[in-house]
């Protein structure tokens, strides 16, 4: 059963009006426009960013001495033997890529997409650089 009208009911515009005007007195200001104060970036992604950095500096390695890329192919055998019968999925992966043609390999390793990233995470090529190019991808990611 609904209330009896009485003649007086205030239009949704007044209603707006007055709530306005309740919020102001209180000491609240309305935001007519969301501006974003700066670029969130999650810790997960700057992450990916430093492994898609170690990648493009280990496929410029390679792509100067080749060599390294056998290295890289008995990395992931030694990894493959730790494993036995089951091994991870991903270096299975690895294994099958680094038989490849080069820029096969190097295209894949440093490809911009959500599977790349994943395949990032288990890549025996961060393994190739020195520890003075690592520590200068971190500190370059540094805040």
């Amino acid at each position: 059963m609904a209330r009896p009208r009485t003649g007086r009911a205030l239009s949704a515009a007044e209603r707006m009006r007055r709530y306005r005007a309740r919020r102001r007195e209180a000491g609240l200001r309305t935001a007519t426009r969301w501006t974003p104060r700066a670029p969130v970036w999650s810790d997960h992604r700057i992450a990916e960013a430093k492994s898609l950095a170690m990648h493009v500096l280990a496929a410029r390695r390679i792509a100067v001495d080749p060599r390294l890329l056998t290295r890289a192919r008995s990395t992931v055998a030694r990894w493959l033997e730790r494993y036995g019968e089951r091994p991870p999925p991903a270096l299975v992966e690895w294994r099958d890529l680094l038989e490849q043609h080069w820029p096969v390999v190097a295209a894949r390793a440093t490809e911009l997409s959500e599977d790349a990233a994943r395949l990032r995470q288990s890549s025996p090529l961060a393994t190739l650089l020195t520890e003075a190019e690592r520590r200068r991808v971190h500190d370059a990611f540094r805040a």
